[in-house]
């Protein structure tokens, strides 16, 4: 698969055709001129221990020759011993004794950042590349890069800590580090990358470049089409370069675009052993590389001898010879013939006559299996001695050994790798201490508030505070001066001069807290303040010390034991301190930087070494006030108790006058309310015996006019009864009247 070019940009759009471009090959020679020296042998050799080490096409041949795995075995054993847990970044004030909040929230600050950003960056696997190739290859390098790009209308920046793989990286044949004026690192590109980064500054010169696809020792490929460009720092001409072979011109060329104080933007490569006035390295591999070649021959050896071990018989056969016997009796594979026939059986001599079968004498060989396998455990022994792996960090022990041995087997191994621990602890600081060094010198702060996830003021924040306070001051003095300026405040002041005075001590004593809270708002931390600080490239590495902790797995027992040391130690400091502080106050600084000194001898964290040092410097402030003189103290005392009891005199008595005055008050209110409450109770009284009165008569006329309206409802029940009965004696007269008409007109014969 190849790699085009999008062709719809014209490439060469934002470069100036007119621009002069510096030539490549004077950079090109100086990385021939570093492989000249020594690095291209080391790299063929480099390629062959890597085979040794961990080639999977040949360790899984089946028809290879026996091997003794004792250089993977130990290059297992050394990398964890070197290197086992990531750095934790430390960042401090350099001088302890400095208290400046400042420096504080800014090492603070860049600490978290770093915690953060060595999370995202998966530092933990970079150095565990470093270890190995510090393990194999007795060197490990790495390389630091700087990125910010918009990313959905945002800014995003980060540091990158890259593994940089041996054949990648280049520097200055010197004799020591600090001698070394170019290193390089070299980036496999693909012809898409390489217009996107170099268009502007060279145009087309890209397309001239040798690209290829790139195959590992196996032949595996992943089939793009890349080229190596090298980006070389040069201390002396204070430049970065940007260059591949195939092109005449440099890709780009221009000043740092980091301002680091090691100026490369790579630590010192991690190193093992190296040549003498050289940064040549040389593997371990070689120095053992006799007895590592004498072990798989022995080993070979043994394997070979093993299969001949085989219980093998001769018996009277047909008419071959004995050396054919023996010879078919040694390369049988088949352990299921145990028993080869001899034709000539007489060859065997007294044997054959005496024995029916004569066996292969197999204890011959068993004898010298056992004096290969003794002398291969010796040399294992002897590479044991060299590489300095003690059988304590091996994990084999011997139970006869006392606890003292095994303690000096372990320290002394060690001491042995120590050297490596210690530059593996080496390039965590200095990649620290380059990743540092790029926040602080171009991170935003918006950026670093975010990775660390301090609150910290700003100073618009600080300025609105702080003027809302002048304001309040400025009102209590213009309150001040226009009560200075009105006559009537002036003649009350007259009349009442204390009451006056009290008020104005007041007011300035507002006046007096608040400028203290604008001077106290004056000395808060800000984030600008912060940002100045690491901004200053000059005073930043005298302010600050950037370190990290321990790179190698911790010792349970002996951080118990050094806890248990530091609460001993700090303890006692303090169980003596504090008497003689009583005692002798003047015995305080002292006893101040005793107990900081004690404490700087172990690593107690953060919060307990700025509580440690605020205790510290108030054991001072404490011991630096002026002490009482008893004498003076009893006098003052008997002063203030008689002042006191003539105040309290004083006290009661006005107490006792206004409590008097008070009471005479009450009751003369009490008195005038009585006397309105009894008029008024009259009063009321007059009108509740008016309004019964009132309210009598009107039941009166009330019961007056019903019993008439009875006596009249009466009446006209008895005219009505009149007149009932006057209508019923009526209507019987009629019916008797009628009766009689009847009777009167009815026949006198009828009747008879």
């Amino acid at each position: 698969m190849t790699d085009d070019v999008d062709q719809t940009v014209e490439d060469g759009d934002d470069f100036d055709p007119k621009k002069p471009l510096k030539k490549s090959a004077g950079y090109l020679k100086l990385i021939k001129d570093y492989e000249k020296a020594g690095y291209r042998s080391y790299s063929d050799h480099a390629d062959n221990i890597d085979k040794r080490y961990a080639d999977l096409e040949r360790l899984a041949n089946t028809a290879r020759d026996r091997e003794f795995a004792i250089f993977w075995a130990n290059i297992q054993v050394l990398g964890p011993s070197i290197y086992s847990r990531p750095p934790v970044p430390v960042v401090i004030p350099r001088f302890r004794a400095d208290r400046k909040p400042i420096p504080r929230v800014a090492s603070e600050l860049l600490e978290r950042c770093a915690t953060v950003g060595f999370e995202l960056e998966d530092l933990d696997g970079v150095m565990r590349s470093v270890r190995d190739d510090l393990s194999i290859l007795s060197r490990g390098c790495s390389w630091v890069r700087y990125e910010a790009r918009s990313k959905d209308n945002n800014f995003v920046e980060r540091f990158c800590i890259e593994h940089t793989n041996r054949k990648d990286f280049a520097h200055d044949p010197a004799r020591t580090w600090k001698e070394v004026d170019w290193a390089a690192k070299r980036s496999w590109m693909t012809k898409t990358e390489m217009r996107k980064r170099f268009r502007k500054t060279s145009g087309k010169a890209y397309l001239d470049a040798a690209f290829a696809i790139r195959r590992d020792e196996q032949d595996n490929t992943d089939g793009k089409l890349k080229a190596g460009v090298w980006e070389l720092w040069s201390k002396s001409a204070n430049r970065v370069v940007w260059f591949t072979e195939g092109v005449e011109v440099l890709l780009d060329d221009d000043e740092p675009h980091l301002k680091l104080e090691g100026f490369f933007p790579c630590p010192k490569p991690a190193y093992g052993t190296t040549q003498r006035n050289s940064l040549v390295p040389v593997p371990d591999y070689v120095q053992y590389k006799d007895q590592l070649e004498e072990i798989n021959e022995l080993t070979r050896r043994i394997s070979a001898l093993a299969e001949s071990v085989k219980v093998k018989g001769f018996y009277p056969a047909g008419a071959s010879d004995i050396g054919d016997a023996i010879e078919a009796a040694i390369k049988s594979l088949d352990n299921r013939q145990i028993l080869v026939p001899v034709s000539n059986w007489a060859a065997f001599g007294d044997l054959g006559t005496s024995e029916p079968i004569i066996w292969l004498p197999i204890e011959i060989i068993g004898n010298v299996i056992v004096q290969l396998v003794t002398l291969r455990r010796q040399l294992i022994q002897d590479v044991y001695e060299i590489t300095g792996l003690s059988d304590i960090m091996r994990g084999s022990t011997d139970a006869n050994e006392t606890l003292g041995a095994q303690e000096l087997k372990s320290q002394y191994g060690s001491v042995r790798i120590r050297d490596r621990q210690d530059e593996m602890v080496r390039v965590a600081r200095d990649l620290t201490r380059i990743a540092c060094e790029i926040m602080a010198e171009n991170f935003q702060k918006k950026t670093l508030l975010e990775m660390s996830q301090l609150d910290i003021a700003e100073d618009a924040d600080i300025k609105k505070q702080v003027s809302a306070l002048e304001k309040q001051i400025k009102g209590i003095e213009a309150q001040i001066k226009e009560a200075q300026s009105d006559p009537e405040i002036q003649a009350q002041a007259q009349q009442k001069p204390e009451v006056a005075q009290k008020i104005l001590q007041q007011a300035q004593g507002q006046i007096e807290q608040l400028a203290q809270q604008i001077k106290q708002l004056n000395e808060t931390v800000t984030i600008e303040k912060v940002m100045s600080l690491l901004r200053e490239q000059k005073i930043r590495p005298f302010t600050l010390d950037i370190e990290t902790d321990s790179t190698i797995t911790p010792d349970e027992n002996a951080q118990k034991k050094r806890a248990t040391e530091f609460t001993t130690a700090v303890g006692g400091i303090l169980a003596q301190a504090v008497p003689a502080v009583k005692e002798v106050p003047q015995i305080a600084p002292l006893m101040a930087e005793t107990l900081k000194y004690v404490a700087s001898q172990f690593r107690a964290g953060r919060q307990l070494d700025a509580v440690i040092d605020e205790f510290a410097e108030q054991m001072k402030q404490i011991a630096s006030q002026p002490q009482a003189n008893p004498e003076a103290d009893a006098a003052q005392k008997t002063a203030q108790a008689d002042m006191q009891a003539k105040a309290l005199d004083a006290k009661i008595k006005q107490d006792t006058f206004a409590r008097d005055t008070d009471i005479k008050g009450k009751l003369a209110d009490h008195d005038a309310k009585m006397r309105s409450y009894e008029a008024t109770e009259k009063v009321k009284a007059i009108q509740v015996e008016s309004q019964l009165r009132a309210e009598k008569h009107a039941q009166d006329m009330e019961l007056g006019r019903l019993d008439v309206e009875k006596k009249r409802l009466e009446v006209a029940k008895l005219g009505g009864q009149i007149d009932a009965q006057g209508q019923a004696a009526e209507i019987h007269a009629a019916e008797a009247a009628q009766r009689m008409t009847e009777r009167a007109m009815e026949p006198v014969g009828a009747e008879e």
